[in-house]
């Protein structure tokens, strides 16, 4: 007995071994080909079709034709694919840094228009892709698919690719369209997710109007305590770091409290079954206006680097992990006998994620041009086109969605389940590869922009650095001013208009919303939370290493 126990903990040992040394194996190629995206990448900076997505989806699909061909068509893909990598460890940075980087003043200057599209519009799409699917794949025979499966399709290809629209369009060089396709992005893909997670927690056997009712109030519940929980998050990172003031013996603790304090807001959302995407959202957003003017000037140039690395390399995972995981064996081999079926199902899908898109751009930017008084405001045909296909392709998080739906449980041999993933691996493939590539040419065809124009708008900052802002003084001793938006704040005796365009300097500003919140942040929010100008003078600090350098 005392020998087979022994021989029995021998061989476990050995296969443990050999179980940790494929980990590491796997683990040293995956880095090595995060490296080769990042160096094809920089190779391919200038070019107009191809970007570091696209690059890095490719070499995922060689990696895997190689990984089969070498294991005899048993396995495609160096590691497994989780959700919880996802959601959880890869998304976080994407949509945080996101929300950190992105430019403000357009963003809420547009913003009734980015959650109009966000949400309205998810609806219409997630309505028009469910009920087409219904219609279309009974004729098919597609499988034992309840109305469940067919409700979470709508959600799934609802959800739009927001880490490839970073790619693909230039926040420079099309600051409008920037912030509309990618802040719709963002709260698209909240949508989506909140929809799926009120799918599936519905018993959906037996719809009524209480039914219908109890689910747009959760939707509503989820959207709006989402939002807020990453607004408290930012404000008390901000309120901490202000009254503490880390920057006074390390600014490692500063930095890192930043950081932890953003991922907090994530996992606190997902710990309350809230949407931990518009969370960190929202928290990036705030602690751009507040945090980060509250550190010190190493560790603002430190945030914004770090911020912005992790975010690129998860993007980068996410696309190679995806390319691998495209020619999974296991989930071909179950609708390898109709491949006919697989295609037609997947050539619907497209459709239907076409014709959802454009049934709602198209109506809500009329509408929402009716609303605009000045023409630059207004949407026109050629931005509205930009928008619809800007916005048609599929990612990561619709694949994350459809491997939640179609593949728990074990019920991976079902037939209705294989083809769904298939198709939705199929249909994040072309939206990805074919959307994206002509995106680029699209918008130089459709939106060219002049060298005067480009040298204009890039010469707002479109990320937090530090850049030291002139004012138009009237005779008045000119500020200096070190922050995000160039015109978030009119700190000051004299309420000056403070232009940014050459729109805003050719008319008076009106009494707009952002007008009133910008008194209101200045009077009430700054003053406790700090941000650029209220920061207290203490040694060392930020505020007094720029008023040495003006004085």
């Amino acid at each position: 007995m005392a020998v087979d126990a022994s021989t029995i903990a021998t061989e476990s040992m050995k296969i443990l071994m050999a179980s940790d040394h494929t980990s590491v194996v796997s683990m040293n190629l995956f880095v090595a080909l995060l490296c080769a995206c990042i160096l094809l990448g920089h190779l391919l900076e200038e070019s107009r079709w191809m970007n570091e997505s696209i690059t890095a989806l490719v070499i995922g699909l060689c990696t895997g034709v190689v990984i089969l061909l070498t294991t005899g068509g048993k396995s495609s893909h160096l590691l497994v694919f989780s959700e919880d990598l996802f959601f959880i460890y890869l998304l976080p940075p994407i949509i945080f840094n996101a929300g950190f980087q992105v430019k403000k003043k357009q963003f809420f200057r547009n913003f009734m228009t980015i959650v109009t599209f966000g949400a309205v519009g998810t609806l219409i799409s997630f309505a028009i892709v469910s009920l087409g699917a219904m219609h279309f794949f009974h004729k098919f025979s597609v499988g034992s698919l309840k109305i469940g499966d067919y409700l979470a399709l709508g959600a799934i290809f609802s959800a739009t690719d927001s880490v490839c629209t970073l790619q693909v369009l230039n926040q420079d060089e099309t600051p409008l369209l920037y912030s509309l396709v990618f802040g719709e992005g963002v709260v698209n893909d909240a949508t989506s997710i909140v929809l799926f997670n009120a799918i599936q927690s519905f018993d959906l056997s037996h719809i009524n109007t209480s039914t219908a009712l109890q689910f747009f109030g959760n939707f509503l519940y989820l959207f709006v305590t989402s939002t807020i929980l990453g607004v408290a998050a930012g404000l008390l990172s901000a309120f901490i770091i202000k009254k503490l003031y880390f920057g006074r013996h390390s600014t490692d603790r500063e930095v890192a409290l930043m950081i932890l304090m953003a991922y907090l807001s994530y996992v606190l959302s997902e710990l309350c079954y809230l949407s931990a995407i518009l969370t960190v959202f929202f928290c990036g957003i705030v602690m751009s206006h507040y945090t980060w003017h509250n550190v010190t000037e190493s560790s603002r140039v430190t945030t914004k680097h770090t911020f912005a690395t992790l975010s690129f390399v998860a993007e980068i995972f996410i696309f190679l992990y995806v390319g691998m995981d495209t020619l999974d064996i296991d989930k071909w081999r179950f609708v390898s006998d109709s491949p006919g079926k697989s295609m037609a199902v997947s050539s619907i899908l497209l459709v239907l994620v076409l014709v959802g898109r454009a049934a709602f751009v198209f109506p809500l930017s009329f509408l929402s041009n009716l609303t605009k008084k000045s023409p630059q405001d207004k949407l026109s045909l050629k931005q509205q086109v930009t928008v619809w296909w800007a916005g048609l392709m599929r990612g990561s998080v619709s694949m994350a969605l459809a491997y939640n739906q179609f593949n728990r449980s074990g019920h991976t041999d079902l037939r209705a389940n294989a083809i769904m993933i298939t198709s939705t691996i199929t249909v994040v493939l072309f939206s990805t590869v074919v959307f994206g590539l002509m995106t680029k040419p699209l918008v130089r065809i459709l939106l060219p922009v002049s060298k005067h124009v480009s040298s204009m708008i890039s010469s707002e900052p479109s990320s937090p650095k530090s850049i030291v802002v002139p004012l138009l003084g009237n005779g008045q001793d000119s500020e200096v001013n070190c922050g995000v938006e160039d015109a978030e704040a009119n700190i000051g005796p004299v309420d000056i208009p403070r232009p940014t365009s050459l729109r805003m300097l050719l008319s008076s500003p009106s009494h707009t919303v952002h007008h009133y919140w910008r008194r209101f942040d200045n009077a009430f929010m700054r003053p406790v939370f700090g941000g650029r100008g209220f920061v207290p003078f203490v040694p060392g600090s930020p505020v007094e290493e720029i008023g040495n350098q003006w004085h």
